[in-house]
């Protein structure tokens, strides 16, 4: 099979920061599955969700557009005219496959009942042959999926809506696990037709619960902290509440992960089949004394970032594992995963293709010095910062982000990764700070955003 085009597997899973993994030196949590994909593949250690928030990310993740073009806030709907990364893949003879999370229609949770029950109409569905899903969901106990009424000539089966039976994300692997299934019955039978499959889970989404088997390795009291979550008894209860929790759906995705890897092992599509592991954006738990998203502090825009599986040819597994210093962003996986399938990006994509570094190939365009950040519109949270600003995040290791008209914050992450010297108000400083901002400016207007950045004297 190494001229026919290649299978793709995005995973992709809701506010895991990119700290939680063990390669990446957590010590609360065990990740053996992603650990060995990371060593086996590649670890983007700098990649970004450019706008941490669900729907903002998602819509860039599908269309490579930035969230002002496409879906600026929480619960707004990306518009069903939006060409997706399923219709380049349809348009060139791959079965398109999306199951799990959505959030992408718009529906205002608690307007007219749960959000999970909310019907997305097929010509809202991105474009995917076979969709099953929902829109949002918060209660991994309780998540309801639905599906058929297909327009696009996926699997034939009428409308459908049911409750998963049992933990959200191991009942997705389940039926995960059964398309993979089909697809390796279509190759024993010789059917060349390749797949572009999607995963999305709602973990490790807060409420952080997570099944016994998992949930039994973790408690408050056991959490180590990060060095930059201050010594406040409220913030740190809740923390380690939340991160006992959380750590254990970290695990159970990990757990999962190793399935649907022998999944692939088993119907002989492993090496056939690139597989990218990725989240929306982080959560600060206590980080600052913040919670939850949408803040360009590491622990909110930072996340993971996994390409492994299929193997170039006369790959060398010593050339592996983690990457830095290469900002992979919301707008950049689309081109990226079509890139590893020897598909040009189509010139509506705004995101850069970095499937070179997979592919050992060396690509005939300059790379983006940065990675623009954003929040576009009020994120509507009530423990992080929620209120629109703008940010960089340079390659070498510098991070600006302001309010309209005003400074905020500047970190040098070379010297200081937790970021708690805040160099923005350093007046020793303002050289650099008015560098930054005059690319940031140049970010602004490339991309056709509109924000007032402050202006800095001399």
């Amino acid at each position: 099979m190494s001229q026919k085009r290649k299978n793709v597997l995005w995973i992709m899973t809701d506010q895991q920061r990119a700290q939680a993994l063990g390669i990446n030196g957590d010590p609360n949590v065990y990740t053996p599955n992603l650990d060995n994909m990371s060593r086996s593949g590649l670890l983007f250690t700098d990649a970004v969700g450019g706008f941490p928030l669900c729907c903002p990310f998602r819509g860039s993740m599908l269309t490579s557009f930035y969230p002002h073009k496409c879906v600026p806030g929480h619960q707004y709907r990306m518009d069903p005219s939006h060409k997706t990364i399923a219709n380049v893949f349809n348009d060139n003879g791959y079965d398109t496959f999306y199951l799990g999370k959505w959030h992408l229609d718009g529906y205002k949770e608690g307007s007219a009942g749960r959000a999970t029950k909310h019907i997305v109409p097929p010509e809202a569905r991105g474009g995917f042959k076979t969709w099953i899903g929902y829109e949002n969901n918060n209660s991994q106990w309780d998540t309801w999926i639905h599906g058929g009424g297909d327009i696009n000539g996926g699997e034939s089966r009428p409308p459908f809506q049911y409750r998963l039976d049992g933990y959200e994300t191991d009942v997705l692997t389940d039926m995960m696990i059964e398309y993979i299934g089909r697809q390796g019955d279509k190759k024993r039978r010789g059917d060349d037709e390749p797949f572009f499959a999607v995963l999305s889970v709602q973990p490790p989404h807060n409420p952080c619960m997570a099944p016994e088997r998992n949930l039994k390795n973790h408690n408050a009291g056991s959490i180590k902290f990060r060095p930059n979550v201050p010594d406040v008894k409220w913030v740190r209860d809740q923390a380690s509440a939340e991160l006992s929790g959380y750590y254990a759906m970290i695990e159970n995705i990990d757990e999962n992960v190793g399935r649907i890897w022998e999944a692939l092992r088993k119907n002989d599509l492993l090496f056939d089949t690139h597989i990218i592991f990725f989240s929306d954006h982080g959560d600060m738990h206590g980080s600052h004394g913040y919670f939850r998203k949408t803040s360009p502090l590491e622990e909110s825009v930072k996340i993971p970032f996994i390409i492994a599986g299929e193997q170039p040819m006369g790959y060398d597994h010593r050339g592996c594992g983690k990457l830095a210093h290469v900002p992979v962003n919301h707008v950049d996986i689309a081109p990226t995963t079509l890139g590893l399938c020897g598909i040009k990006a189509p010139a509506w994509m705004e995101g850069t293709d970095y499937s070179h570094y997979r592919l050992r190939d060396n690509p005939a365009y300059e790379e983006p010095d940065s990675a623009y950040l954003q929040q576009v519109v009020s994120a509507m949270q009530t423990e992080t910062v929620d209120k629109p600003w703008r940010g960089i995040l340079t390659k070498d290791g510098w991070k600006y982000a302001c309010f309209e008209n005003h400074e905020w914050i500047m970190y040098n992450l070379n010297d200081d990764p937790y970021e708690q010297v805040n160099l923005c108000h350093y007046g020793r400083y303002w050289p650099k700070m008015r560098e930054l901002n005059a690319r940031l400016q140049k970010w602004i207007d490339s991309t056709g955003d509109k924000f007032s950045l402050p202006k800095f004297p001399g």
